[in-house]
């Protein structure tokens, strides 16, 4: 792969996670801080993304790949998609905002498919070049969250950067309000013209492609084997509380006077890099079922973690003890992200055969990225609003709050503990490399 070619998919990712990771986080705490809007109202408006993670794959299958140029697709849906991040910023009702961020997320979802296609038909070995072109990503997210978290406003309603400033700590945040929106629709629109200049990957015209193929319904003669349905059983159930963390993180953050939470909450993706470096040492040594047994673990010890900080927390700003409690629970992301999803992935590419393959990943995501976080974002808004204390200024008993997630957690583990079984031959990640 050309250099030129390999700068060009680089700022691509880049750009792609960082208008993700620019609205995505803080959209809770400015729809219930700025907006007030209550638990349920949060929930079901990020429930749009897992929505369109459900219905994208339709469009990527039968449509975007079928008939255009995947370049042009992309620099479309994000020219399309950054009017639609800004209109949605303008809301401030309800039946509104949730539409435009419905709307959008059609728009955006199919990206991420797209963005993947068009560098692996870039690539002569994807399974080696592939990993430094989308490392960009998280690192576009990574500078988003930093972006955004250090953001300040000044007394003239001008933007600093909280470190180069002597009062920056003492200025008011942007989380709550809708310029972090206003970023990633900017953004959008930066990719979407850079979009027409990435290299031209063409349709696929060749290839017919069934509703069945799109659907990957072809999977479900896998789900015969109890430890494959098991496992597709358990990551529906475990996206459910998994979406708690997603959604209302930042917010919880934010009513605690936690520090810079957006920044802070970018640690959980550098803890995602590690453990993404060392992943192929502790398959070797734990195989596929403790692997996924420990990332549902740190899911259910985060949560507990966040709930003692909350209570440590409460009455003012986290005092040290709960700031460590809360710290912790932000980096295990990277043993609940890559022990769970990337060993998932692994497992569903080992155990379905080889022209199944994408398919199964296909309806592993449908369950997960899909069905599951779509039920765990509008559950988990009702139970938020179970724990409201004062409905006039949007505040929660955060501790009880995260109590119920880490349970739902916890059971779902030992479910998975008794039924599933280890897979007899099992290769380490690097053996795909």
């Amino acid at each position: 792969m050309k250099g030129d070619v390999r700068l060009r998919l680089s700022v691509m990712m880049f750009l792609q996670y960082f208008v993700w990771g620019a609205w995505f986080v803080t959209l809770g705490t400015f729809l219930g801080q700025g907006l007030k809007f209550d638990g349920s109202g949060i929930g079901w408006c990020y429930s749009a993304l897992p929505i369109a993670a459900m219905i994208s794959p339709f469009f990527v299958g039968v449509v975007a790949d079928r008939f255009f140029a995947t370049e042009r697709v992309l620099g479309m849906l994000h020219l399309v998609g950054a009017g639609l991040m800004y209109f949605a910023s303008q809301q401030s009702e309800f039946s509104q905002m949730f539409p435009m961020l419905l709307i959008y997320a059609l728009c955006y979802m199919p990206t991420l498919a797209l963005t993947n296609s068009l560098s692996f038909h870039q690539m002569s070995d994807p399974s080696r070049q592939f990993p430094g072109i989308r490392v960009w990503g998280t690192i576009g997210w990574i500078v988003a969250g930093t972006l955004i978290g250090k953001l300040r406003r000044d007394g003239e309603g001008g933007l600093t950067l909280s470190f180069l400033s002597e009062a920056g700590s003492q200025l008011a945040s942007i989380e709550a309000t809708r310029l972090p929106m206003l970023i990633a629709a900017g953004t959008s629109l930066v990719l979407g013209l850079f979009s027409f200049f990435l290299p031209h990957t063409p349709p696929k015209r060749g290839e017919k492609v069934s509703l069945r193929d799109v659907l990957g319904l072809d999977t479900l003669q896998l789900m015969r084997e109890r430890s494959f349905a098991v496992f597709v059983i358990g990551s529906f159930l475990i996206c459910i509380p998994l979406q708690f963390y997603y959604v209302f993180t930042n917010p919880f953050l934010n009513a605690i006077n936690f520090p810079d939470p957006a920044f802070s909450m970018t640690f959980g993706q550098w803890s995602e890099i590690f453990f993404m470096l060392v992943m192929p040492i502790f398959f070797v040594r734990l195989g596929v079922k403790w692997m996924l047994l420990f990332g549902m673990l740190a899911w259910t010890v985060r949560y507990f973690l966040f709930s003692a900080g909350a209570v440590t927390s409460a009455g003012g700003a986290p005092d040290t003890a709960a700031q460590l409690m809360l710290y912790g629970g932000i980096i295990l992301h990277g043993i609940c992200y890559d022990f769970f999803f990337v060993t998932g992935q692994i497992y569903v590419d080992q155990r379905a055969p080889r022209a199944l393959r994408s398919a199964a990943q296909g309806f592993i995501a449908f369950v997960t990225l899909g069905a599951g976080q779509f039920v765990g974002s509008v559950l988990g808004g009702y139970v938020l609003n179970f724990f409201e204390t004062a409905p006039e200024s949007r505040t929660y008993h955060w501790d009880q709050f995260w109590v119920v997630p880490a349970i739902g957690a916890a059971v779902v583990m030992a479910i998975f503990a008794l039924f599933f079984q280890e897979p007899k031959q099992t290769a380490a990640p690097a053996a795909e490399a």
